[in-house]
């Protein structure tokens, strides 16, 4: 008796100091992206670039576009992993993958319209020219976008939800296609890393939210230890590949020679610092989640830096939103 007293109160205080900690890395990797949370205007301050129209409007779109994204992929991947674990209960929770979809169509939508109006912000529905979309290749990908997400929303409602994987696809291929235009060097190149970047934060993003939901639907356990550590696995996979192709595009747009110039001197370059700041935030977080993991008593702590991780996540996101919106230091 006195001994599973001793242990519970261990844990209670590893669970405590856990959350501590957790909140600590978090208050110090915010702190890293507080420029590109306020918006282009303090990244553009002092670097001689001038803000576009909308870019604002732009940036919250593509975040909540990039979110969307990540959400149902991630969810496909979860249950992917959860329902071919040995012994795992057979409950799930519900999907978000309807809701996610169609906030995603909202967002292609409000974008598509910008493309139709000649990349600026339409002061009303007369000045979008629905037409002009196919005859471009910026309005065809926009178009390609607002229909993936839109069949994405029918196919998760449906019988077979994991048949949005198809048009979810078509909207990763569009979005890498869209970043590189024609004009750029080696566009197939950049839109290839484009590509693998955003598929695996995507399944990174959305996948971890969905574990954590349905450890909490499974309550404590053996299982539940199981599909963490499956995901912790997979996610280092993807991490090293986020890495890889994160810096080749860095490298593509900013030469090794004015790496540090454009950090700080350009708004692309202080955004993607804040990124890098975050990033490495969410590798402390994940690399202390597989720790506990290993070495804890009870693995199911491992969820505490897995919570900070998410919260991370997100701001990853927004600052990704925000980077595509602002000018791209491309120098040859």
């Amino acid at each position: 008796m006195t001994l599973t007293k001793s242990r519970s109160r261990s844990r209670a205080s590893e669970a405590s100091g856990g959350r501590w900690r957790s909140v600590a890395v978090l208050v110090l990797v915010v702190l890293g992206a507080l420029i590109p949370l306020f918006g282009p205007s303090p990244a553009l301050h002092g670097t001689g670039e001038a803000e576009a129209p909308g870019t604002g409007g732009i940036a919250l779109l593509r975040t909540v576009l990039f979110a969307a994204l990540a959400v149902p992929l991630g969810e496909l991947f979860a249950v992917r992993l959860a329902r071919t674990l040995p012994g795992a209960p057979p409950a799930l929770p519900r999907s978000w993958s309807t809701v996610a979809d169609s906030v995603g169509f909202v967002a292609a939508l409000g974008l598509a319209s910008v493309v139709a109006t000649g990349n600026l912000v339409p002061s009303s529905p007369a000045d979008i020219d629905v037409g002009g979309l196919y005859e471009t290749r910026d309005g065809k990908l926009a178009l390609l976008e607002v229909n993936g997400f839109l069949a994405a929303a029918l196919c998760s409602a449906s019988r077979r939800p994991v048949t949005q994987a198809l048009p979810l696809a078509a909207v990763v291929v569009a979005e890498a296609l869209r970043a590189h235009p024609t004009t750029e060097y080696s566009p197939l190149v950049g839109s290839g890393l484009t590509l693998v970047h955003l598929t695996c934060a995507s399944l990174w993003a959305g996948g971890l939210p969905h574990v954590l939901r349905t450890l909490r639907l499974w309550g404590h356990v053996e299982a539940g230890a199981a599909l963490l550590g499956r995901y912790a696995r997979v996610a280092l996979v993807l991490l090293a590949a986020i890495t890889a192709t994160g810096v080749c595009s860095s490298l593509r747009r900013m030469p090794p020679g004015t790496i540090l110039e454009q950090l700080t001197d350009t708004a692309y370059g202080r955004v993607l610092l804040a990124k890098l700041v975050l990033m490495a935030g969410v590798s402390a977080l994940a690399l202390w989640a597989r720790v506990r993991l290993s070495r804890a008593a009870d693995p199911l702590t491992a969820r505490s830096p897995a919570r900070a991780e998410v919260c991370v996540l997100a701001l990853v996101v927004a600052v990704s939103g925000l980077l595509t919106a602002l000018p791209v230091p491309i120098r040859w």
